[in-house]
């Protein structure tokens, strides 16, 4: 099995499409949004609302994964209907007008809903979004395109939670109010989404009459294997929600916490866009491997620290894992599909994740419950390193397979390498 890449060209300082811009601004927005109540929300169950912390993994799982279940079928739906941009504002609209319920929320019960329908809008838009992205993108740019739509989603993500801290300590520890300023820059984001994005023509001739099963027989080799590395490390990425669990272990007060998701994606929005400008022109695979190194790191000074310093530090390598592998994965998604597949390619992928997701989310909680903070991240690390064998082992594979097609490259592409 072989993962390919496309070469870098003369064209790696061009400027990106306005679209691919326009698609960043509308995941920052929604990210802001989204993350000044997800910083505070699993504070505010186990705290406010009386949740174990099983129950908010439990949650967690639930939603992540009906996020990345969903996407299958809208990334299937968005290749057959040619209409990407119909779906990716469709999604991000159901999930701006969901931010209200948060707010009003009187019990647990309400939350899980928010949360479930929050992110079957996600679920809609990811996979199409993705796909456009792919589309907009010249393929000697794919990698920074995505990079930057990752930077900018995740500079929304360390935005939020910054604002939620400041919210929160304006407020006297108000969760209410911080859930309700955080409902503006959701409609924000579904503004510039359906005024600023614009779909290529194309899409509308290339429409396939009717869906067919078939169709999965096409997605490659190269691809499953993508599918298979991300999904292993998937189970030892559990929700970011326990990051900020275990900060207030670590004995973070309430009202910083959130600063924890600050650190994170500072890192991730700095880490993601180098990332993808430099992929495209070394390759993806050793830049994963790199990141999965990362993750590792990260989860053992989290099992380990016993200091707030020491957990902030194995924050700051999760945030570096972050930028080293989201954007990869899915510019790789975008190497090995069809190009009429994209949809349904990245549908699969996610869906896949969202599978592992709901696992994770599942396990990291019991073992929370059960044994401590300390288990539930060397699981972690566990997992993340049988992924980075795999991904090692899949590489000598290509090798050992095709020593003059890795040595040359197929195609004028970059094979993957450590």
């Amino acid at each position: 099995m072989t993962i390919e890449t496309p070469p870098a060209g003369s064209k790696s300082h061009a400027r990106l499409p306005g679209g691919i811009w326009a698609l960043g601004f509308v995941s920052m927005f929604m990210d802001i949004s989204s993350e000044m109540i997800h910083a505070l929300l699993p504070i505010y169950l186990v705290t406010v609302l009386g949740t174990s912390t099983l129950t908010v993994g439990f949650i967690e799982g639930i939603a992540e994964a009906t996020a990345n279940i969903t996407k299958i079928f809208s990334g299937v739906l968005s290749d057959w209907l040619g209409k990407r941009k119909l779906l990716t504002a469709l999604g991000y609209g159901l999930a701006a007008f969901t931010k209200p319920i948060f707010p009003l929320a009187a019990g647990v019960g309400w939350v899980v809903v928010a949360r479930f329908i929050d992110r079957i809008g996600k679920g809609v838009r990811d996979a199409p979004r993705d796909a456009l992205i792919a589309d907009l993108a010249p393929e000697d740019l794919r990698g920074a395109s995505f990079g930057l739509r990752q930077a900018l989603d995740t500079v929304g993500a360390f935005v939020g939670p910054l604002a939620a801290i400041v919210l929160m300590s304006l407020s006297s520890d108000n969760f209410r109010f911080v859930f309700w300023i955080a409902v503006i820059p959701a409609f924000i984001s579904l503004a510039v989404m359906i005024f600023a994005v614009r779909e290529p023509a194309r899409h509308e001739a290339d429409a396939k009459p009717r869906l067919r099963l078939a169709d999965a027989k096409r997605l490659s080799g190269r691809f499953w294997t993508v599918v298979g590395v991300a999904t292993i490390l998937t189970l030892a990425r559990f929700s970011d929600a326990f990051l900020i669990l275990r900060s207030q272990n670590a004995g973070i007060p309430v009202a910083l916490v959130p600063a924890v998701m600050v650190v994170m994606n500072i890192f991730y929005a700095l880490g993601a866009y180098p990332a993808g400008v430099l992929s495209d022109r070394i390759g993806r695979g050793g830049l994963l491997a790199v990141g999965i190194v990362c993750l590792i790191v990260a989860d053992l000074f989290l099992a380990l620290g016993t200091t707030i310093s020491l957990v902030m530090i194995g924050v700051v390598f999760w945030g570096l894992h972050m930028a080293l592998t989201q954007g990869l994965f899915a510019s790789l998604v975008a190497d090995t599909a069809p190009e009429d597949l994209r949809g349904t390619a990245f549908g699969v992928f996610n869906f896949a994740g969202g599978i592992a997701m709901l696992i994770a989310g599942v396990l990291a909680g019991g073992l929370w419950d059960a044994y401590g903070p300390s288990a539930t991240y060397l699981c972690g690390a566990a997992l993340a390193l049988v992924a980075l064998i795999g991904l090692v082992l899949s590489h000598r594979r290509i090798k050992k397979l095709h020593p003059e097609s890795v040595r040359r490259g197929r195609k004028g592409g970059k094979w993957l390498r450590n």
